[in-house]
């Protein structure tokens, strides 16, 4: 895992990008470098993970070919062989050697050959050719930007590109209103109005010799969904194949491996078969305190880790939360790069931390499952909220009354029943893409614009337009399966895959994740909705090849979220922070949102009659960023 860096016709580059450079320090402490040619300079920052040798430093430049590469290409050993029977010569035994030149034989039609997780840049400087390529579902990132089509800059973060005197710090409203929605900025745009972010599966082509930069972006893989002729039986037996499989190819590195492990299904399938594979293997998990469980109605995580860990005889480290979390808070909102309303990324980066203090650099996450499979409960919760939309128009409005007259809270006592039958009712009898969208956004279409105190000139209707094309884009998919791939291309690489990047690089730690994978998800869309969701029972198909590895207790342990206990920080620890901050004058000054609607939400949460406490945690996160980010 590191972190690159690119300019094209900047003035001052090598200075510029060794600035750039330090700023992504912590995506890669163990090796720094630069190359300088003309009008392009190219930065690397490098964790080393596959041959530590110098040897295999970057910028790695081989016959007139030079890259900068973030990620791991996990069946490079494979590729390594068929390019030395094309006679290629290797002169390392890295996988950063084999995409240089994988790419030399190939071209574009190079990524295709390639598994893993990447982000790169490959310059040809013959042709003077510019590639920038980014993985197939986005789980490493690339920021770029194109300033008067004279000059590009790219960078695996954008705190990097902040840094140019160049760029103009102006929020992008499109973004905010997304983030303000899911909590996370959905798309190719980023906060800042002129930066953007390489979609998934797609690469950036530029010649560099010209007196105006053209580039075009091309999408070089689609997920390709047909029909799998096959029984139940061989479904099972081949996902447990291709699970392996990947397991196998994510546990390649030369550094040792270990996994987070929350005692639920993911984390445990792969941390057992991590162990099975990998006899020096350990796993981590964060635990919290009684207090917080009584708040949040959370499971304790860290009895089932222990057990899962006991059981398979794998080295287990369980993490207190003793930390502050108001340091925490303002160290994740300045590594995160954007304003992130998920405080799972505190979880990540604080065993990311603990388990760098071990000695290890490299960890297995179970993300991806839920999407895959259909394993979050709003999945559930929709095709329950499309039945009941056959109720009698009386009977829905007694229950919507009802609900809304009931708190969330008494006391210290959170109550989690109450909170998901308010959030469910709240999209019964809604189309299918709004309900969806409804399930996991956090604002109404109306709250909304309570919330903005300004026209939106139709960006909240843009948003629900990019969601309903993401829905509907590919026609041969059952209600489940569109939700699945929904989340694929919105939920997961717009929220999970970026804070679980920010929050491991912030620790100097590569996180992998063996569920997304380019085989594995395949396969996985290929599967009618009825192998994801048989009556209640989600991610059904892979619980059924789950039985061969762990114990029933594990495998239908009910969903756990890998989260913080935010609703008794909201309600305590961040309390006095939250005045300070979201107080009327502030959020007035600012002139980004409405501070009477403001105050409301936290009010109605204080008094228990709403559960606002992600609200509330997303707006103090914006007004921290902004302060980190514009003000500074």
């Amino acid at each position: 895992m590191c972190g690159i860096n690119g300019l094209i016709n900047f003035s001052q580059s090598k200075e510029r990008i060794g600035l750039m450079n330090d700023t992504l320090h912590h995506r890669g402490p163990d090796a720094e470098g630069v190359w300088v040619d003309k009008n392009i300079a190219l930065g690397h920052r490098r964790l080393a993970i596959i041959d530590l040798s110098e040897s295999a430093n970057q910028p790695f430049i081989k016959h007139g070919l030079v890259l900068v590469y973030n990620g791991e290409v996990y069946n490079f050993p494979q590729l390594r062989e068929e390019l030395l029977k094309k006679g290629v010569d290797f002169t390392t035994k890295s996988d950063t050697e084999v995409v240089l030149e994988l790419f030399r034989a190939y071209g574009v039609d190079s990524i295709n050959k390639m598994i893993g997780m990447f982000s790169f840049c490959i310059y040809d400087s013959n042709k003077k050719e510019l590639f920038l390529v980014r993985d197939y579902f986005g789980i490493k990132p690339l920021y770029y930007t194109i300033i008067d089509n004279k000059k590009l800059a790219f960078s695996s973060e954008l705190k990097a590109l902040a840094k140019l005197p160049e760029i103009k710090k102006e929020i992008n409203q499109n973004a905010l209103v997304s983030c303000m929605n899911y909590l996370w900025i959905h798309g190719e745009e980023s906060i800042f109005k002129n930066i953007q972010k390489l979609a998934p599966a797609h690469y950036l082509y530029v010649k560099t010799d010209g007196q105006r930069l053209e580039p075009k972006i091309k999408k070089y893989w689609q997920l390709d969904i047909k029909e799998l002729n096959l029984g139940e039986d061989q479904l099972r037996g081949r996902l447990k194949e291709i699970l392996e499989k990947s397991i196998k190819r994510h546990l390649i590195s030369d550094v040792p491996v270990g996994a987070f492990l929350s005692g639920g299904l993911d984390s445990s399938l792969i941390s057992v078969l991590g162990k099975r594979f990998n006899d020096n293997f350990s796993t981590y998990t964060i635990s919290i305190g009684d207090k917080e469980k009584r708040i949040e109605k959370m499971p304790d995580d860290n009895f089932h880790a222990k057990k899962v860990a006991s059981k398979f005889g794998i080295n287990h480290t369980d993490i207190p939360i003793t930390s502050d979390i108001i340091e925490d808070l303002h160290k994740l909102v300045y590594s995160l790069d954007e304003p992130i309303g998920d405080p799972a990324a505190i979880n990540t980066y604080l065993i990311c931390k603990l388990a760098k203090d071990n000695g290890i650099k490299v960890l297995l996450s179970g993300m991806g499952a839920d999407e895959i499979f259909a394993g979050y409960r709003r999945q559930y919760a929709t095709l329950l909220a499309s039945r009941l939309s056959t109720m009698s128009p009386f009977l829905k409005h007694t229950a919507k009354g009802l609900l809304n007259a009931l708190p969330v809270r008494i006391a210290n006592h959170g109550l989690r029943r109450v909170r998901w039958a308010k959030r469910l009712f709240s999209f019964v009898d809604m189309p299918a893409d709004y309900a969806y969208m409804r399930s996991y956004s956090y604002y109404s279409k109306d709250d909304l614009y309570k919330l903005f105190n300004y026209d939106l000139n139709g960006t909240i209707d843009k948003m629900y337009d990019e969601h309903r094309e993401v829905f509907y884009k590919i026609d041969n998919l059952d209600y489940i399966n569109r939700m699945c791939y929904t989340d694929i291309n919105m939920f997961m690489v717009g929220l999970n895959l970026t804070y679980t990047d920010r929050a491991s690089m912030a620790a100097s730690v590569e996180a992998r994740v063996p569920f997304i994978d380019k085989e594995l998800i395949e396969f996985a869309m290929c599967l009618d909705g009825k192998y994801k969701l048989r009556k209640k029972v989600s991610k059904y198909l892979l619980k059924e090849v789950a039985t061969d590895y762990l114990p029933p207790d594990i495998v239908y342990r009910p969903k756990a979220s890998f989260g913080m206990p935010l609703r008794a920080w909201v309600s305590n620890d961040l309390s006095g922070l939250i005045d300070d901050v979201l107080s009327k004058e502030n959020i007035k000054r600012r002139g980004f949102l409405d501070p009477s609607f403001v105050q409301k939400i936290i009010d109605d949460d204080r008094r228990g009659l709403e559960d606002n406490a992600y609200r509330i945690y997303q707006l103090l996160t914006l007004e921290l960023w902004l302060r980190r980010y514009l003000d500074q």
